[in-house]
């Protein structure tokens, strides 16, 4: 079957497009037809050994993949041959073939095409793992989220919103503006030219945020570490600025705020059966038109590599899209 294969940990200049063997199921697992899988900024960060996790090389990169299930494990309940299904996995889906742990797969309405359905649950499921459990969102709550137009950030954007809260989106250009306020965020900031403490202030009123969720790290991190409300939840999703931050206690100290960490692969792992009803709940509300992906570009399985580019360069607002049949 056709692969894209990941030779060293050199990010996109070691990637290539091979023959692989057909992967076998585990007991818990299932295997798909993939007919599209979509790029994720961690699937650059592993294929440049900058993850926490190194799988053995080479290996097929690729968080998550739609398709349609031709075999299932002695263990599997939850699926059958022939469901039209979205997997997310640490790797694997760029290829026509992949095994994904059933917990951590869901079913994708009969109304949401295959492209779509690969953009969801990496994305989605991360935001709905921060802001709903996690973060535990309120109406009318004021939420900022970093990063806003990427995969995680747009799906926080929309899901904050779906929750009832007040959505402030933070962006590196004015370029992205549009795309946040159609996610739902009532104001945008950019970053690249505003500073985001003053503008969050006169947003709301000295009061600061409820919810910070950070995708970009560094400088940007430590200033919502400064503009949290009482009782807040400050959130680190990702890095993908480069700089790991340090905080300051006093800070979550002196406004009794806390420090939510989000890690949505070791809680799919420790936590599979909640994982995968979060998924099945997240899957529906895509079907029924509520949250609503956005797909920036789709582009053949052969040119992975540029789509990970664009992914690592950040221009990419929602998700990449690989088409593999």
């Amino acid at each position: 079957m056709r692969a894209v294969f990941c030779d060293r940990f050199e990010g996109i200049a070691a990637l290539r497009v091979g023959e692989a063997a057909e992967p076998i199921p585990a007991d818990d697992e299932i295997l798909i037809d993939v007919h599209a899988a979509s790029v994720s900024y961690m699937d650059y960060l592993m294929a440049s050994g900058g993850y926490q996790m190194r799988p053995t090389l080479p290996y097929v990169p690729g968080t998550d993949a739609a398709g349609v299930v031709v075999a299932i494990g002695d263990k599997v309940e939850r699926f059958r041959p022939g469901d039209r299904v979205a997997c997310a996995e640490w790797f694997g889906g760029f290829a026509e073939r992949m095994v994904a742990k059933a917990s951590g797969s869901a079913r994708i309405p009969d109304n949401v095409d295959f492209v779509t359905g690969s953009t969801v649950l990496h994305a989605y499921l991360t935001a709905w793992y921060a802001l709903f459990d996690r973060a535990r969102v309120a109406p009318g709550e004021t939420v900022l989220v970093t990063g806003a137009t990427g995969g995680v950030g747009l799906a926080c954007v929309e899901l904050a919103h779906h929750l009832g809260g007040r959505v402030i989106a933070a962006v590196g250009s004015t370029a992205k503006a549009k795309t946040a306020h159609d996610a739902g965020a009532e104001d945008v900031i950019d970053y690249s030219r505003e500073d985001v403490r003053e503008r969050v202030r006169a947003l709301t009123g000295g009061q600061g945020i409820d919810v910070g969720v950070d995708n970009i790290g560094g400088a940007l991190f430590l200033t919502l570490a400064r503009l949290m409300r009482w009782n807040g939840r400050l959130i680190p999703m990702g890095f993908v600025g480069g700089e790991i931050p340090s905080v300051p206690m006093n800070l979550p100290l002196l406004k009794n705020y806390s420090i939510v960490g989000v890690f949505v692969g070791a809680w799919k792992t420790n936590f599979p059966a909640e994982a995968g009803q979060a998924a099945d709940k997240v899957m529906a509300l895509v079907g029924a038109g509520k949250l609503r992906p956005r797909v920036d570009r789709v582009l053949p399985l052969e040119q992975a590599a540029e789509a990970m580019r664009a992914v690592a360069e950040r221009s990419v607002q929602g998700r990449m899209v690989l088409q593999v049949r």
